[in-house]
């Protein structure tokens, strides 16, 4: 019979879960690199091809991040574990997706509900309303997954995936904003426009979070545009954001300005566009490298193709992608 593996060292998860400020990220970081290092043999291959030998790393500065297209083409896994999961990531038509291999999907749940709480509060205080496919459509996404599990969390409320509803969409909206109470509409950022475009209304106490996915479906506009647009169509609901990839294990959140806060277990940190081993001061723009400590048993430490900036309280931007990079995004979990 299947089990999720034990933790090793023994209380490595504890002590994430229960970081409760960066005060003491910088030392679980290096010793979630050292486990890593020593188990998950794709990653030991990357650090050893950079020079990058626990004996050397002494700072979060030091760690090598590791590419997130290599999940495309290694199995990136501590050995001796078993996938009891795997989500995958949506990729181009005809491109290589990327595979995360989940070897306990309790890690998931706790970080996913953990960092909601810390953002917004009891998820089952909510109502969740989704602009996204169901997980029978897409059973290997890791953002239908999340919203499946928020929505679990309060099962006797009106929950529901609206992708190809509109009409009911708007029906259950004005329902539920007429009875008052906590609504969040997640969504992937094209339907969400769609939607706007189709059925602009007044939900009194409604919240927006858009999570990206643009690419290959409509004109790329900047977050700002988005914003404005879906605040102009609902004139009395809050706009925010969710941030989030397939290899990681852990969502940042941005309740207002654009500005994401992430949970005490993750960090971004930005590396110089020329020069990917050296890292930006506050303040100035580079790519987006994320230490997600909640992924134990994969590669905690990922750059990614996104372009962003840090800011001195930890918060974040994300600004755009890579020119070169290939266009990926949730948008095309459904194929035309």
């Amino acid at each position: 019979m299947s089990h999720e593996p034990e933790i090793t060292p023994a209380d490595l998860r504890e002590r994430i879960f229960n970081l409760s400020c960066f005060g003491g990220f910088n030392e679980l970081a290096l010793e979630v690199y050292s486990f890593q290092y020593e188990n998950c043999m794709v990653y030991r291959e990357f650090a050893d091809a950079l020079s990058r030998k626990p004996a050397t790393v002494h700072q979060p500065e030091d760690i090598p991040f590791m590419p997130v297209e290599v999940f495309r083409s290694r199995p990136v896994i501590c050995s001796g574990m078993k996938p009891l999961r795997s989500f995958q990531s949506s990729g181009t038509t005809g491109s290589v997706p990327g595979l995360h291999l989940l070897a306990n999907p309790g890690i998931y749940k706790e970080s996913l509900l953990k960092g909601f709480s810390l953002a917004y509060g009891d998820p089952s205080e909510y109502t969740f309303l989704a602009l996204t496919p169901n997980q029978e459509e897409n059973e290997g996404s890791s953002l239908i997954y999340m919203i499946s599990e928020l929505m679990q969390q309060s099962p006797g409320r009106q929950h529901g995936f609206f992708l190809n509803d509109f009409i009911g969409l708007r029906d259950r909206l004005i329902q539920l904003t007429s009875a008052s109470g906590k609504i969040i509409l997640i969504g992937l950022t094209y339907a969400l426009l769609d939607f706007a475009e189709t059925w602009p209304g007044t939900y009194p106490g409604l919240m927006i979070v858009e999570t990206g996915g643009m690419k290959g479906r409509r004109k790329e506009i900047t977050r700002y545009e988005l914003h404005d647009r879906l605040k102009t169509a609902f004139p009395l609901a809050e706009i925010h954001s969710e941030y989030g990839m397939t290899e990681m294990l852990s969502q940042a959140w941005s309740k207002q300005g654009g500005l994401f806060r992430s949970p005490p277990w993750m960090k971004i940190m930005i590396r110089e566009v020329n020069d990917p081993l050296s890292f930006c001061q506050p303040g100035r723009s580079g790519g987006i490298c994320i230490a997600d400590l909640a992924n134990i048993y994969s590669c905690s430490f990922l750059a990614s193709q996104d372009l962003g900036k840090v800011y001195d309280d930890g918060s974040f931007e994300v600004l755009g992608r890579y020119d070169s990079s290939d266009l990926r995004g949730c948008s095309l979990m459904i194929q035309e």
